[in-house]
């Protein structure tokens, strides 16, 4: 099976879409994280769930956890606050990691490769470097396992 058979339509942002929405979108669809499009359309990163929560944490909590038993619940209701006014661009980690990115005609097993060596829960799949779907983890694993 080719990555174009299994690329999924899927939630894209952009660098310069506001943070606050990206969340959004990640907390109401339950994804691991969306492709970042450069200005280009083309796949640039992709903004894990984890990263928008990390930057919501505060860095003293993130160096000792500990300290997170003594915020009271009120944080909980800044995290739009926090959020509000940033970019896409400003939650990606500074070190751009290698982008998890497939080609329209690759198998699934190079595919499963790509997703391994990255240890990412999603690869960007491209046809002439525009973005045309998303192979998550589970849909991988639908394709590559039998049905009982």
């Amino acid at each position: 099976m080719r990555a174009r058979a299994m690329a999924e339509d899927y939630p894209a942002t952009s660098l310069d879409a506001d943070a606050l929405e990206a969340a959004r979108l990640l907390g109401e669809h339950r994804m691991p994280g969306l492709v970042v499009t450069d200005e280009h359309g083309r796949p640039h990163s992709v903004l894990g769930a984890s990263q928008v929560v990390r930057f919501l944490v505060p860095t003293y909590v993130q160096d000792d956890p500990a300290l997170a038993a003594v915020i009271d619940e009120r944080f909980a209701d800044k995290v739009a606050e926090k959020l509000s006014g940033h970019i896409v661009r400003e939650l990606l980690p500074r070190d751009r990691p290698e982008l998890a990115v497939a080609e329209a005609d690759d198998t699934i097993i190079e595919v499963a490769a790509i997703m391994a060596r990255m240890r990412c829960p999603l690869v960007a799949v491209v046809e002439n470097d525009q973005l045309i779907g998303v192979i998550t983890a589970s849909r991988l694993l639908e394709h590559a396992l039998p049905l009982p």
